[in-house]
């Protein structure tokens, strides 16, 4: 038996690498990964590579054993993820794991928003398929923002258009410790986790704490859906994924990604990450 996770050379997925070989021998983790060379650094520390692609169902067939606790790692491909996720679920069930979890989105089912359609389908793919699963609901991520400090220093504006919607993220490192305690821990099969951050902050708020921390002028822009979706476009984005994000701003204004239930803190067994801890490592 193995402790496998998908997508193991992406930013989450080397994050879940770093837990698991925290609490478990390397030699119970096994990485399926694309590309070889690009998981060398996981090989060198005693990870078993299994190399397998979610765009080639017949490559899976290897990827998992019998009794193998696996985490599925959402795709970043909006549009192709039901398709990719279900060769994943059905080479699982093949292969007759002992856990699938997978990476969802907060809200389950209740999730309103177009950025969570996929995410359902994978559920209801999973529960489908009859296998022993954990629902590892993540809210959104501070480097969803945080990411974007070099723009918005150089702007001078955090733009969106949630107006005093409420996020509740919290770090990607948090969401893969409680992957990590998930896939290492007893009594979490047939379980639901709605992972979100102790508190939930404003694009205001978040605009006040980065002119704060950096001493520039920052100031929260707040703007009509349509203007949002330029701005998204004249910074480079695809017009689909930028209308994802406007959609995603939308839900934001209603309260979806708001909830701050605790279920995080209590895997994780710690406060989660705060967003100006966040902040203060992006400007570092």
């Amino acid at each position: 038996m193995s402790i496998v996770v998908t997508g193991a050379t992406g930013a989450l997925g080397r994050l879940v690498i770093d837990e698991l070989l925290d609490r478990v021998p390397a030699g119970e983790i096994a990485a399926v990964v694309r590309d070889e060379a690009k998981a060398a650094g996981l090989a060198a520390r005693g990870v078993e590579l299994r190399v397998a692609d979610y765009d080639r169902p017949e490559s899976l067939a290897g990827a998992f054993r019998a009794g193998d606790r696996v985490l599925l790692i959402s795709g970043n491909e909006i549009g192709r993820r039901v398709a990719q996720h279900t060769a994943v679920i059905e080479a699982a069930r093949a292969a007759g794991v002992a856990q699938l979890a997978y990476t969802g989105i907060l809200g389950g089912p209740e999730a309103d928003f177009e950025l969570a359609a996929e995410h359902k389908e994978t559920e209801t793919a999973i529960l489908a398929s009859g296998l022993p699963y954990t629902f590892l609901r993540n809210g959104w991520y501070h480097e969803n923002y945080t990411a974007n400090l070099g723009a918005v220093l150089e702007h001078g504006a955090v733009v969106g258009s949630a107006g005093d919607g409420r996020i509740a993220s919290a770090a990607r490192a948090d969401y893969a410790a409680a992957a990590a305690a998930v896939l290492t821990g007893e009594g979490h099969l047939n379980a639901v986790y709605e992972l979100s951050g102790d508190h939930a902050w404003s694009l205001a708020e978040y605009a006040a704490e980065v002119a704060a921390q950096s001493g520039r002028a920052v100031v929260h822009s707040d703007v009509p859906a349509a203007a949002h979706l330029e701005v998204l476009k004249g910074a480079g984005l695809p017009e689909g994924f930028a209308a994802v994000l406007v959609d995603v701003d939308a839900a934001i204004s209603r309260g979806a990604l708001a909830g701050t239930g605790g279920d995080l803190r209590r895997l994780i067994g710690r406060p989660t990450t705060p967003v100006a801890e966040a902040i203060s490592r992006a400007l570092a």
